[in-house]
């Protein structure tokens, strides 16, 4: 399969519950994956996995559960080497290239902890549970070298409005916020540096229909207001829909659909697609 770095051009704002306005093609390559592969057992895993993500775009992997999306979002964060191919991470405005798995394990936390960001779908994973929500918020700055208590702490209060949470819990720990303040919370953790590149793994899974609306209009509304680049990694059509400029469509481990994101859910062309599509709009 051709890599999937499709013809693009900007057009006018889409409209609610459509796709985002179509990515800029033009753009600086962010991420380049070169036929990757992690195989746990035929058809279990990724393999020969090809494309590039541009800065400012949010690309969705989506298919059915045991399709390899989660794994290769492990391999593109840096917390899974895989059996073959390359990732290669280009720093904007820096000429330098960094293949992810040529470096050592220490530059790979630290490109993660610095440069990227990652949201897991169960948020106490990406949350210290034990420290308040500003101090969660907070922790990322000072990897940065931020040391100015009253900084943090408005820097805690503003990400904390933004993600829809009162700032007067600042002081609160995250086991006392319910699952979808939690997944807001994280997030604010995640963006409060202007990650370059942004990992989500299935960011409403587990979340009350409600729950995940109002996270989803929060997420359009940061994604749009921070120009962010993404990986998104979805079982849900409507959230790939909402945030995704650009699909990939993951069958046993590999792509078998790749494109624009209405070009693809309003006109699949592989029958793994249209079964995807279908599933959904039957009643």
């Amino acid at each position: 399969m051709s890599r999937p770095d499709l013809p693009g051009s900007q057009c006018p704002e889409a409209e609610p519950g459509s796709a985002l306005r179509r990515p800029d093609l033009a753009r600086p390559v962010l991420l380049d994956v070169q036929e990757v592969t992690r195989l746990y057992g035929p058809g279990k895993g990724c393999e020969a996995v090809d494309f590039r993500l541009h800065v400012g775009e949010v690309l969705g992997i989506v298919g059915e559960s045991g399709s390899g999306k989660s794994t290769l979002l492990r391999v593109l964060a840096g917390l899974e080497a895989p059996d073959a191919g390359r990732v290669v991470y280009h720093r904007p405005g820096d000429s330098l290239e960094t293949d992810l798995y040529a470096i050592g394990e220490a530059r790979r936390r630290a490109l993660l902890r610095l440069e990227w960001g990652l949201v897991h779908q169960n948020p106490r994973d990406g949350l210290r549970m034990g420290v308040s929500a500003g101090a969660n918020v907070g922790e990322r700055l000072m990897a940065l070298g931020q040391r100015h208590y009253g900084r943090l702490r408005a820097a805690g209060q503003d990400w904390m409005t933004q993600v829809e949470l009162d700032p007067a819990r600042i002081d609160d720990a995250p086991r006392t916020f319910s699952g979808g303040m939690q997944q807001r919370l994280q997030i604010a953790r995640t963006l409060v540096t202007r990650p370059r590149l942004v990992f989500m793994d299935e960011p409403t899974g587990g979340l009350d229909v409600s729950v995940q609306a109002r996270l989803l209009d929060m997420l359009r509304t940061l994604v749009r207001q921070l120009g962010l680049s993404m990986v998104l990694v979805t079982h849900d059509l409507a959230v790939a829909r909402l945030l995704a400029h650009r699909l990939l469509v993951m069958r046993r481990g590999r792509v078998v659909e790749a494109g624009l994101t209405d070009q693809i859910l309003d006109d699949p062309q592989h029958a793994y697609t249209q079964l995807l599509v279908s599933s959904v709009l039957t009643p």
